[in-house]
Formats: structure tokens, sequence, C-alpha cells
């Protein structure tokens, strides 16, 4: 599955933050002002944003990656949200309309990719290939957050930049698009349903996915019997409820990492035994929950 971590849609009627906190919303920067062109394909801006702040949902023409520096954040789009802590980053296509929570306090870096067709040049033929044109989270190595708090972030408000900052910033550039290219996918997570019954479902053990351990429990309020949730988590999802309950834990395991928590209280919080945990992680990911939760790099 190419998917990722998901939690309930912000379109159809649906707030994909109603059981969140109450969240302080804030207008954008004009991202006009950051557009890149032929003479700066990449652009970058920065914000310091506390927790529980909303940009709202937007749109533009060209490519974007949203990296965080000491937090979490949720970038939400019209079907699924993508939970992103710091050692990770994701990618939006052109054309996307997304939203961005910070679910803890951070610096928030937001890049921007001129397409070749609209100027990029060859150089950014890469984004054309139909595996970029889906939403992705990628792994940031120490070297990809190196240089993105290396990029520029002045606006074209800003004194123009020196020639020798321009060129500068080209060397950058050309080093994250290669980073990007580079970068370990992580395919995780399962699309959320259409079906009305599943979806409330699917929101509920979102919301608290410790509520209840098995099917048998979270369908009394759907109005379905058990084998027809079990058919539609298999017809729609693609995997049975289990599966995509793993999933969902996961997710919950990132945001409580970013806290630094341990994996032993993540464990615990999370219903599970350390020894458990760290099986569902490998079993799921590939990787040893501390690689997975990102315990043990490097700050940005």
């Amino acid at each position: 599955m190419s998917a990722h971590f998901v939690l309930p849609p912000a379109a159809a009627g649906v707030n994909p933050h109603r059981h969140a906190r109450t969240l302080a919303q804030i207008p954008l920067l004009d991202p006009v002002l950051y557009q890149p062109h032929a003479q700066r394909p990449v652009r970058s801006k920065m914000r310091e944003l506390d927790r529980d702040t909303l940009i709202m949902p937007h749109a533009h023409a060209w490519a974007q990656l949203a990296i965080s520096t000491g937090g979490v954040i949720r970038l939400s789009l019209a079907d699924a949200t993508y939970i992103v802590p710091p050692h990770r980053a994701v990618w939006v296509p052109p054309g996307v309309e997304h939203a961005v929570t910070m679910v803890e306090t951070a610096r928030l870096y937001t890049l921007y990719f001129l397409p070749e067709a609209y100027g990029g040049g060859p150089q950014a033929r890469w984004m054309a290939a139909p595996d970029w044109q889906q939403c992705r989270v990628l792994e940031a190595s120490p070297l990809l957050r190196a240089l993105v708090v290396e990029m520029d972030t002045g606006s074209d408000e800003a004194a123009p930049l020196s020639p020798a900052v321009v060129a500068r910033e080209h060397h950058l550039s050309a080093l994250i698009c290669e980073e990007l290219r580079r970068a370990r996918i992580m395919h995780l997570g399962v699309l959320l349903p259409q079906d009305k019954r599943l979806k409330n479902l699917c929101e509920a053990v979102l919301q608290d996915p410790t509520r209840h351990e098995r099917l048998e429990d979270w369908v009394l309020d759907t109005g379905a019997s058990l084998r027809t949730v079990a058919r539609l988590f298999r017809s729609e999802l693609g995997c049975t409820f289990t599966q995509w309950r793993q999933q969902v834990v996961l997710a919950q395991a990132v945001a409580l990492a970013a806290r630094h928590w341990s994996i032993a209280q993540i464990a615990a919080e999370l219903g599970y035994t350390p020894s458990a945990f760290s099986a569902l992680v490998r079993r799921t990911v590939g990787m040893t929950a501390a690689a997975f939760l990102g315990q043990g790099l490097g700050a940005p």
C-alpha cells in the first residue's frame, strides 16, 4: 500500500479537528511572496508556531515540503491526515489543498519547488514522475534537515539577495532535491472508507484507539453487524480491523514520541508491553521501535 498515517478527513463535511483541543487559526503568510521562479526554483519560509495552531486549508501551483524542528505537525488533506515528527517530512504535490496543524510547538519550514512545466528546468524533471504526484512521508536525513535550515527564508518584500547568496541557494536546493530523491518513503497506514457506518467506526478508533481492542465492541454503535463491518474492512480498506488498528496505534506512538516519552511509556499508554510493541513496530515497518520513533536522532 502507498498510504500513510491517516486520521479523519478534512472535507466532505467532516472536521478533522473536531475531537482535538481548541485550535488557534492563523492567516497564511501570502505564499505568492515566496513563490519559486526560474531564478530561484526552490524557496523556503519559516514560522515559529505554538502548539494547537491551525494554518487554514490552501493550495498552490507548486510542490511543497513541510518539515518541523522539535515538534509534530499534522498535515490534513481532503481525505487523510499525515502525522509528521521532526525526523520526517511530508511532500505535497502541486494543486493539492491542505491544512497544517501544529501538534507541538515548533519551527515549521515550508519549501516550495517549481515544477518543470512552470519554468523549473530539467533539474525539476524528477517531480513529474508518477510517484511524486501523491503525498508521501519521507525520512528526513540529518543532512536534509541541516540543508533546510540553511535555506534563505526571506520573502520577496525583503531586500534582494546578492548573486553570491543566490548561487549558494542553488547549491543548497540541488542537494535538497538529491536528498529527497534518496529519502526512504514511509508506506504506513490505510485509506479511509467511504461507507458511512465504517467511517464513523474508524473516526471513533482514531479518537481513542485503546478504548476497545476487539471489533465486536466497536461495532455496537454502528448499526451494522459484526460480519458486515468485517467485510467492509476487507472490501474498502483491503485489510482486517486488527491490521488497520495497528496502523492507528503506530500513528499515536509517533505523536507520543515527540513528547520525549520512552518506548516503555508509549507501549503502556497504547496497551502493549514493551516487547509486544517493539515486535509490532518491527513486523509492520521493518525497523526497530527506536529507529521508527526517531529516538537517538540528533535535533536539526
